[in-house]
């Protein structure tokens, strides 16, 4: 592979990952091709990306980025998996390695920070559920009262009584 060829691969990777803080690193050697492109297209459809890289030129391309540390694990044929939520994404691979488990799971890094392994990753809560744990410990306080209160069960028997008596055509009668 020429200099040019090289220098080429390596702007493309700088610029698909320069701006990325997360990402998986598994070796996919032992699949064939028309695996690798049917595990392809199975990532695509839930919006992650899995591309197929060359170490050395990885290891230069991610020099001085948040996923330089991933360049250590960058041994044999490698690829990184990426998406909006990289613990989605690690899950899915989990999932995916019963379909195909000749995959060998490698390392994962999320947000820049520590490098740990996709099995990890793969149990780690996403964004979504951590959100929706948040929404759920500032409504607790108030179900409780509303919860002790009971007072959408009083007004309920109030009304019902009422119209019970109107349809016996018995008088309301106002206590004071």
């Amino acid at each position: 592979m020429s200099r040019a060829v090289k220098t080429l691969l390596e702007e493309d990777i700088r610029r698909r990952y320069s701006n990325i803080d997360s990402a998986l690193v598994i070796n996919v050697l032992p699949l064939t091709g028309v695996q690798a492109n049917t595990l392809r297209a199975d990532l695509y459809k839930k919006n992650i990306e899995f591309h197929v890289v060359k170490n050395s030129a990885a290891r230069r391309a991610l020099a001085g980025t948040k996923l330089e540390r991933l360049a250590e694990s960058l041994s044999g044929p490698c690829a990184f998996v990426t998406g909006p939520n990289v613990v989605e994404a690690a899950q899915e691979i989990i999932r995916l390695v019963k379909e195909y488990p000749t995959i060998e799971l490698k390392q994962a890094i999320a947000d820049g920070e520590d490098i740990i392994t996709l099995e990890e990753m793969s149990k780690r809560r996403s964004r979504a559920e951590l959100q929706g744990d948040v929404v759920m410990i500032f409504l607790s306080p108030a179900r409780r009262i509303a919860g002790q209160l009971k007072v959408g069960s009083k007004i309920a028997g109030c009304v019902k009584a009422v119209a019970d008596k109107l349809e016996k055509g018995e008088a309301i009668t106002r206590v004071a």
